[in-house]
């Protein structure tokens, strides 16, 4: 009885508490986990081990290089970054082999080049790689968190217990905000749930996390990129309502600029986590990344669909001939009409650019002044055309790629 009364304290509390003034537009920066997983043989991996030198070359690189400049400002740990048993005060601990001056330190560079500092942990009894989890120490890792500065903390759910995640997320989260530190609060129970066929609830989740993750993890290939957004828009009815300033629906990082992924299929993913209002975390090696995919990521008209304030995910309208067309409402606002971003994605792979034609309102776009249409890729290869609702629009996409419209309503 007396857990249950305090968990329904907890539950009224934090469902309150949430607005923490965070995460107001879909979060970006950088995350270790897809490009370079729990390496931790620094011998072997000397550049890619998960290790205070991976991050602070990072961070440099994240300034350099363009990526603070253009809103990539959180850098974040993944798992095993842990010594497998907890100090003799029975707070969390660095391996001090590779974090040989600490975590606080390491976060003090990281802010001191402009960065935000971001932070992995299980709600379990283990992290998914088997160092200590926070279960049995939820305020004191809170605490721990935010005394080394951290500002967004990423928690999986392996090693407990499925009953368990509403009432233990909701509780960690409760001493999050009692911290008085404004932290990005990431809940992956959602993946646990849906992955196994069990419904989440998204509304009382866009209550107590500022995102989540929605299903399973995006591993490095155009197969597994291209499941996770066919179970978005399959799914999308359910999903959209709670996406919005402050809680998000995520499909999970960025592989652009890894090995899975082929030039056009960066695009297309790009393309898709802009519409899907999805959180932009590049897992990449930023020192080794090519031109054309470093382009990709830096694109700016694409992150303002990204970043857009109205914070309204799109979806997935119609599929024509195999090429979905996926679409957004955005800003600005002409005449009390939206604009709107849309992507035309192929699903087909038979070797040549095929053409569509469709029609605006096709696609939903009803303003009957007609829009100024802007190709998101080649804004200066392709000057900006105005198109009435009703004249046919020819549309080529290429095999497993995008092609990807900004239409902005002509007052």
């Amino acid at each position: 009885m007396f857990f249950h009364l305090f968990t329904v304290a907890c539950l009224i509390f934090y469902a309150n508490a949430l607005d923490n003034g965070v995460a107001r537009t879909p979060p970006m920066g950088w995350m270790s986990w897809q490009r370079f997983r729990c390496l931790t043989d620094c011998n072997l991996y000397p550049d890619e081990c998960i290790s205070d030198r991976l991050f602070r070359r990072t961070a440099d690189l994240m300034v350099s290089e363009g990526y603070l400049d253009a809103g990539y400002e959180y850098l974040i740990i993944d798992d095993c970054w842990l010594e497998k048993e907890r100090d003799e005060n029975g707070r969390l601990q660095p391996d001090h082999i590779r974090f040989p001056y600490g975590i606080k330190n390491l976060s003090d560079y990281i802010h001191a080049k402009g960065l935000k500092f971001g932070m992995y942990e299980d709600y379990g009894t283990f992290t998914c790689a088997g160092y200590p989890g926070i279960l049995g120490h939820l305020e004191v890792d809170a605490n721990t968190f935010a005394e080394w500065g951290v500002d967004y903390i990423k928690i999986d759910g392996c090693y407990a217990n499925v009953e368990d995640y509403e009432a233990g997320y909701t509780e960690f989260g409760m001493y999050l905000n009692r911290t008085g530190r404004p932290i990005v609060y990431s809940c992956s129970w959602p993946a646990y749930l849906e992955s196994s066929g069990t419904y989440a609830n998204y509304a009382y989740l866009s209550e107590i996390c500022n995102l989540w993750r929605n299903w399973g993890d995006i591993q490095d290939s155009y197969g597994s990129m291209s499941k996770i957004t066919d179970w978005f828009g399959k799914n999308q009815d359910r999903l959209i309502p709670y996406a919005g300033p402050g809680h998000w629906n995520d499909p999970d990082m960025l592989l652009i600029g890894n090995y899975g992924l082929s030039l056009e299929q960066s695009k297309t993913q790009m393309a898709l986590w802009a519409i899907l209002a999805a959180p932009l975390l590049m897992s990449v090696d930023l020192g080794a990344i090519g031109s054309e995919e470093k382009t990709i990521l830096l694109n700016r008209d694409i992150i303002a669909i990204n970043q857009d304030a109205l914070g309204i995910q799109g979806r997935l309208i119609k599929t024509v001939a195999n090429i979905q067309i996926w679409s957004r409402p955005i800003m600005p606002i002409v005449n009390g009409t939206h604009s709107y971003a849309v992507a035309y994605y192929s699903k087909r792979d038979d070797g040549h650019p095929y053409a569509i034609t469709t029609t605006l309102s096709d696609v939903g776009l009803s303003h009957q002044s007609g829009y100024l249409v802007t190709n998101l890729f080649e804004p200066v290869l392709q000057e900006p055309q105005s198109l009435k609702i009703s004249e046919d629009f020819i549309v080529r996409v290429k095999p497993s790629g995008v092609v990807f419209f900004k239409f902005t309503p002509i007052p």
